[in-house]
């Protein structure tokens, strides 16, 4: 079940906007406050945005962590009230999922890494179309992609962005990955595929200092870049907590059946 805590055991965290502020202020006067290395739960206040972003700096805590939406979307957050929450924190439904780790080498030769909930997307900069070309378990899958961009995504982000760009809805336990293209203009009628969880993906940029690409690890981008490798991080466990009833899981199902 959920997490057993006290007033002044718990570190909310909250987004910008003035919603998410006044709710930090309401809870805060209501539970106390402590900081993220020593609570026994962390709340993030806002939207999905703010979700990726503290589940990110949550990652070396291993400390679970409870949305409530205070933004547009939500679909990783709880409703929003202040009252009850140590009840709720308590009968919450744990959901342990594995980010995707994104190694990206840009023109320059500099290496950056960054880990995603959601996806790896990349999209070109300019007005040309991107080239790349796409390997999977080191076996090239397609020699050139001429696209807008191109993502992997986790079951949990395959209703984020992986689906406005029509790719699968992913059952959370499903140990898949999605591999969607972005407006892919040849060949024009590949519409992506399923790999399995544990594969490596990498992409190589062709004609970088013509064609520029960025690619991004959720809200973290890095521009410019050349080589791309995705996958799975099996040694890294994030733990979201979600009302009973009202779990990932179902939420993901839910989307499946919308229209």
């Amino acid at each position: 079940m959920g997490i057993e805590t006290t007033p002044g055991r718990i570190a909310f965290v909250a987004g910008d906007r003035p919603d998410a502020q006044d709710a930090f202020a309401r809870l805060t006067a209501l539970y106390g406050q402590t900081t993220t290395e020593e609570a026994d739960v962390i709340v993030a206040l806002g939207g999905d945005g703010t979700m990726l972003e503290t589940l990110r700096h949550a990652l070396p805590l291993n400390v679970p962590v409870y949305g409530m939406n205070c933004g547009t979307v939500g679909f990783l957050m709880n409703a929003y009230d202040p009252e009850g929450l140590l009840d709720r924190l308590a009968a919450a439904n744990p959901v342990v999922i594995n980010p995707l780790k994104m190694t990206a080498e840009d023109r320059r030769g500099q290496i950056h890494e960054a880990m995603a909930i959601n996806e790896i997307a990349l999209l070109r900069e300019t007005r040309q179309t991107a080239r790349i070309a796409v390997r999977v378990q080191g076996r090239t899958r397609m020699d050139q992609l001429i696209c807008d961009g191109i993502l992997l995504s986790t079951p949990a982000g395959s209703t984020a962005y992986n689906l406005s760009a029509h790719g699968p809805i992913l059952p959370i336990n499903s140990n898949l990955l999605a591999l969607t293209p972005i407006s892919p203009f040849r060949p024009r009628r590949w519409r992506g595929a399923l790999l399995s969880y544990d594969a490596t993906v990498e992409f190589e940029v062709l004609e970088p200092d013509f064609r520029r690409v960025s690619a991004t690890a959720d809200n973290m981008e890095v521009r410019d870049v050349y080589k791309v490798t995705g996958s799975i991080s099996s040694d890294v466990r994030m733990t979201l907590l979600f009302d009973a009833g009202a779990g990932l899981e179902e939420r993901v199902l839910e989307e499946q059946f919308a229209y």
